[in-house]
């Protein structure tokens, strides 16, 4: 692993639905209060050291015409979203100068101005956390990786519902697209 070193001016954190509706699911190997304070002190950061923050949710209009329902061999919950599911968890807070985007499924670019906000900010970096490591977070990176963007992955500011789903993707995906280190390192870095 080479050394890290990351220019806030270039470099943008992208939070992924660290959100009330997806906390409250059993997470590994981290558990979603830890991801969270670790996300916490991410942003803290960034936004002191001058490094872009995006928060991304996941909501749905009322009719839920917006969420994607082919058929698969396991589907989500059937239901509407409960009430509040989008609230981002109040230990990120928020600054004026955070960029919030709403995605419709898994992947923070496809129909929102992800792409759009970053390029406008001269962002050429991205570091990612939240939840799912193999879902939300991974399907956003993949999009990132195709962009162009250079990935850093903080692992422990990250898990998933399965202990399979955040190992694979760690292991085997993530590094081919970028580097992985862990939150201390990130801070560090920036």
């Amino acid at each position: 692993m080479s050394d890290l070193h990351l220019d806030p001016k270039t470099t943008a954190l992208v939070v992924i639905d660290l959100q009330r509706g997806i906390l409250g699911r059993e997470t590994t190997p981290h558990a979603a209060a830890e991801v969270v304070a670790r996300a916490a002190r991410l942003t803290a950061h960034c936004r002191k050291v001058g490094a872009t923050v995006v928060l991304v949710n996941v909501s749905f209009s009322g009719e839920e015409k917006h969420r994607l329902a082919q058929p698969v061999d396991s589907p989500n919950p059937p239901g509407k979203m409960a009430e509040g599911f989008d609230l981002l968890d109040p230990a990120l807070g928020t600054a004026p100068t955070d960029v919030l985007i709403t995605k419709r499924q898994w992947g923070a670019f496809y129909g929102t101005a992800l792409d759009l906000e970053l390029r406008r900010r001269g962002i050429t970096t991205i570091i990612f956390c939240g939840i799912a490591t193999n879902v939300g977070v991974e399907s956003t990176a993949r999009d990132a990786w195709e962009r162009n963007y250079s990935l850093v992955f903080a692992e422990d500011a990250m898990a998933s519902a399965t202990p399979g789903g955040h190992e694979f993707t760690i292991k085997m995906t993530f590094p081919r697209i970028g580097r992985v280190r862990s939150t201390e390192q990130v801070l560090t870095a920036l």
